[in-house]
C-alpha cells in the first residue's frame, strides 16, 4: 500500500479578497459546509486505546460553552469522567443517555 502524496496550496490572501465582499458582514464561520446544529458524537470505541483519553479530551477542549459532546463507549467510562473532574473541575455536566451493556453514551456539556 503506497500514500498518496498530499498538496498543500496557499489560499488567496485578504488582499485579494478586499473587494469582492465589501457588503456582506464578516462571519466567523468556516465554509467547509457542516451544520452547526448537528449533534457532536464521538464513538470513542473507534480510537485506538493508546490515544483516547487525549483524543476525547481534544474534542471536549475544542467545544464551547453551551454545546454538547455524545460520547459512546464500550464500557461505563468512571476512570474518564475522574480524569475530567480533576482536570477541569466543573466544567461539565454529565448525563447517561444509554447505560450498557453493549453501549454507554453519555452527553457531556460544557458549562463553563
Amino acid at each position: 500500500m503506497t500514500a498518496e502524496p498530499i498538496r498543500i496550496t496557499a489560499g488567496p490572501t485578504a488582499h485579494e479578497h478586499e473587494h469582492e465582499h465589501e457588503h456582506e458582514p464578516a462571519t466567523a464561520t468556516c465554509t467547509c459546509g457542516h451544520d452547526d446544529s448537528e449533534a457532536i458524537v464521538l464513538d470513542s470505541r473507534t480510537i485506538p486505546h493508546a490515544i483516547r483519553h487525549a483524543a476525547i479530551f481534544g474534542a471536549l477542549d475544542a467545544i464551547q460553552p453551551g454545546i454538547s459532546l455524545d460520547l459512546m463507549a464500550s464500557h461505563n467510562p468512571l476512570p474518564l469522567l475522574a480524569q475530567l473532574e480533576r482536570n477541569h473541575p466543573n466544567s461539565f455536566s454529565i448525563s447517561y443517555l444509554e447505560r450498557g451493556p453493549d453501549v454507554w453514551t453519555l452527553r457531556l456539556t460544557r458549562i463553563l
